[in-house]
């Protein structure tokens, strides 16, 4: 019996072919004609004024706190439940990030306990759109605006979502997307900035760069190009590039075949909750998502550690998530919390998602009876 993987990475069929491309049009190194192409369709998709791919969704979100000038002192304000990548981006210049709890619906920062959490060393605010399911950003938007922040929205797992209409990282300042193999649509690594104020436009290019005018010299804006900033490579290679292109073309199909998924999952589970025996997710009015993820929620850290066990007998690898920043080690000594992280600790200690991927159609049965055994 094969083990059912909790991720198994989908290809369209035309990843190789765009490869071999990329390869005969003797141009493998960052911005290619591929870069062009995801280029224009992250713009197109969300309406972002720039958008730029990045070797990481890391890198991306390193881009948008030297964007946002963030500095010695300054204070960032995200969830806990999150990435590492969130806060270290932030870090790495020297911010201080200032968790707020979550809010027990959707796992996503709590609106409500932002602005306690503000002082004059805040500078940016950083939301997390966990699961692929929006924030409160009306809320948040409103907030940043009265304190003159920034909003650098983390839409690592948001490609394809929307909030009231609007496509997640179109909706802040600036945005960081994530092709990581483990999201919806892949690179194998990879990310994009998307640079939705366009006071960030230029100097996102030059950063990107490695800190040169080097973009403005191909579109013939100056005639040589040189070091005007600070900057580092952050630019993919054109063989990831034509990958992710392959993947763009197919995005609508591939987001539908995981919503019918997510939404089998939805059904099948109904039962359990309704008996008290789980939790299913809880996507707000106005939220459109992109099943990025199924996960449920148990009633504890020790039944989710058996569920994980016993489902692994059974032949499916169902898995938790993240440790929240606020206890980790580096965590303690480079951060700070606002408030109570009740809300934090206790869901991240149940949470377990369950295996979702293109292709898992045949044995998703397999997986939810496999789930009401191990419960």
């Amino acid at each position: 019996m094969n083990p059912i993987p909790f991720n198994k990475p989908f290809m369209t069929g035309r990843e190789l072919w765009y490869i071999a491309q990329a390869h005969t049009n003797g141009h493998l190194s960052g911005d290619g004609s591929f870069t062009k192409r995801c280029h224009g369709w992250l713009e197109q998709n969300t309406g972002s004024a720039r958008a730029l791919l990045t070797h990481s969704c890391t890198a991306a979100l390193e881009m948008a706190a030297l964007l946002a000038e963030v500095k010695e002192g300054d204070e960032v304000i995200m969830p806990s439940y999150t990435f590492v990548s969130t806060a270290n981006a932030f870090v790495m210049r020297g911010a201080v990030p200032v968790f707020v709890d979550i809010r027990p619906d959707t796992l996503n920062i709590d609106e409500t306990k932002i602005e306690a959490a503000i002082t004059p060393r805040t500078k940016v605010i950083l939301p997390v759109h966990y699961a692929g399911v929006a924030c409160e950003m009306d809320t948040i938007m409103d907030i940043a605006r009265r304190h003159q922040l920034i909003v650098i929205e983390d839409a690592a797992q948001g490609i394809m979502s929307t909030y009231k209409g609007r496509p997640l990282g179109s909706i802040g300042h600036m945005a960081a997307y994530s092709f990581h193999e483990t999201k919806n649509i892949i690179s194998g690594e990879g990310g994009a900035l998307l640079v939705n104020d366009p006071v960030f436009a230029e100097r996102a290019e030059i950063i990107r760069e490695k800190g040169t005018n080097r973009s403005q010299f191909f579109r013939g804006q100056v005639d040589k190009y040189t070091w005007v900033d600070i900057g580092s490579s952050y630019l993919p290679g054109e063989v990831i590039a034509a990958f992710l292109w392959a993947q763009m073309e197919e995005a609508d199909s591939i987001t539908a075949r995981r919503l019918a998924l997510w939404d089998s999952y939805h059904e099948k589970l109904a039962p359990l909750e309704a008996a008290g025996l789980l939790r299913r997710p809880v996507v707000p009015p106005g939220c459109v998502h992109n099943a990025h993820m199924y996960y449920i929620l148990l009633d504890s850290l020790e039944q989710r550690s058996q569920v994980i066990a016993n489902l692994k007998r059974q032949g499916v690898n169902a898995v938790f998530h993240y440790v929240p920043l606020h206890s980790a080690p580096a965590g303690r000594k480079m951060s700070r919390s606002h408030g109570t992280m009740t809300q934090t600790d206790a869901l991240s200690d149940r949470l377990l998602r369950l295996p979702l991927w293109v292709g898992l159609e045949p044995e998703l049965e397999k997986v939810v009876s496999a789930l009401k055994e191990a419960l």
